[in-house]
This record gives C-alpha cells, structure tokens and sequence, in this order.
C-alpha cells in the first residue's frame, strides 16, 4: 500500500481527476437505487479474482447485480468509494482503513461480517534462504505506506533480525527500530514496485496480492512469512458509512464468507491466500 503520510494528497487529487470527480457530484449515494448494479472497486489479485468468481459463479442465484472495478494503487479504491462513484471497495485490512480516514477525513467503514481472507505477508529474496543469512549492512526493501511498512517491520522483529522500541504500534518505522544488529539498510518502496526489486536489493518484505501477481507464494518462496492466528490484516468489504444496510452490500457480504468462496480461495491460491471466517 502507499505511503499516506507523503504521498496521499497528490494521489487524491489525481484520483479525483482521472475520476472526473466534482464538488457538487461529491454527495452522490449510489447506493440508494436497490436494484441498481453494485459496484465494487477492487485490486486484481486476489480481489478482483474472488469478485470474479463471485460474479460467475453465485450473484445471479442470489438476485444481485455486480460491476467490479479493478484499480491498482491502493488510495483510489476510497475515494471511488467517498465520492459515490462506486458503492464498496473490496483490497484493504483495518489498520490500513483507521489510518486513511485519519489523515484524509474521510468516513469509510468495514461492511459487519465481511472479513474475506488475509494475504500473508512474506519476506523474498533472490540471494539467501533464510533471513539469519543476510549479511551485515544487507538491504531490506520495505512497503512505504504507514501501516504496511509498520508490518513489515514487525514481521522482521518476530524473525529476530531487528527490535523495535517498546510501544511501537501499527505506524512504525525504520526510526523506531530499537536494536539493529546487522545494521541492515531500509528501502523504503511503493507495494507494488517491491517484486521488481528483488534484483537490487538483498531482501524485500512484499504484500500478498503483489507477491501473487509476480508469480510469489508465502507458503513456497518466501523466507520468512506472517502466520494467520490473530492477525489484525484482514481484508474486508467497505462502504462509506452509512451504506452497510444496502440490501445488495449484505447479499455480496454473505456471498464473499460462503463456503464457495472459501473452497475457491483454498484450490486457487494453496496457502498464499487464507480465507478468514
């Protein structure tokens, strides 16, 4: 996910413009219309590919209209979703959404029940096997959005390779970093440039859907990976606040934790994806 804390305005502009979002349009509740498609902005992988299969293969039976938008930064997605040009987005885990509506003023909620799956996230490198190889001085790329790169950290710091100060929580950074015995470098990136990275650095720390996108699994590639139990990242449905009682939302929320959709995320993705519910 992308930095919000250096890059969001400039993105939010240019979402608002590729948008061809207006002030007058800003109030528009597209979800209002009951019968009106749903339409719900996503990221392709796994997102995207759950919604499609939802779509194909459960939303006629269930009498719902779907229109998936794919989108693949994660700002977009939320003010789809603000401005009423979509009526839910599907890509993003509760720490990601607390920190957005801080820093951007915005009232987005997770839709109640709606916890699809959660992308471990994993550590690759193209160099060594296991994380206690890295050399001193090694250089680990890491995601550059507030709530991603905080995970990355903590996932390096339950590996053993780094200790971060008491009480750093889900906006860590490389200056909380208490003990750092390898001296390792940070690189701090976008999400999804991190894969590509692999060839210049020593270590990267790669967000799930990116990872699958670049052909990655945290159950077969990854040296180091998050284990699902208690993990606060799971990615849910969304809505703007207010809309979690649109009768479409509800039928795509009980449709996205079905046991389909469960047996579809465990043949399809064979571990780099975990359903959670």
């Amino acid at each position: 996910m992308r930095n919000t804390a250096k890059i969001t305005t400039a993105v939010l502009a240019a979402g608002a413009l590729t948008l061809g979002l207006t002030a007058c349009g800003s109030d528009k509740d597209s979800g209002s219309d009951a019968s009106a498609p749903l339409k719900v902005a996503a990221t392709p992988t796994p997102q995207g590919e759950i919604l499609a299969y939802v779509k194909d293969n459960l939303a006629k039976k269930a009498g719902l209209e779907l229109e998936v938008k794919e989108f693949t930064d994660y700002v977009t997605p939320n003010t789809a979703v603000q401005q009423g040009e979509v009526d839910a987005n599907y890509f993003q885990h509760q720490p990601y959404l607390d920190d957005f509506n801080k820093k951007n003023g915005t009232d987005i909620v997770a839709v109640p029940n709606a916890t699809v799956h959660l992308e471990p996230l994993g550590v690759y490198s193209q160099g060594v096997k296991k994380l206690a190889d890295l050399e001193k001085g090694a250089t680990i790329a890491l995601p550059n959005d507030t709530t991603n790169e905080a995970r990355a950290l903590k996932l390096l710091e339950a590996n053993g390779v780094i200790k971060l100060k008491a009480g750093a929580g889900y906006s860590a950074t490389p200056k909380d970093i208490a003990a750092n015995p390898k001296n390792l470098q940070f690189k701090e990136l976008e999400a999804a440039q991190l894969p590509r990275s692999l060839g210049d650095v020593d270590a990267a720390v790669i967000n799930g859907n990116y990872a699958l996108e670049a052909d990655l699994s945290p159950a077969r590639n990854a040296i180091a990976a998050e284990s699902p139990k208690d993990n606060p990242y799971g990615n849910f449905l969304a809505v703007k606040k207010g809309n979690e009682d649109d009768p479409r939302v509800k039928k795509l929320a009980k449709l996205l934790t079905s046991p389909e959709v469960k047996k579809f995320i465990e043949d399809k993705y064979d571990g780099a994806v975990v359903a959670a519910f």
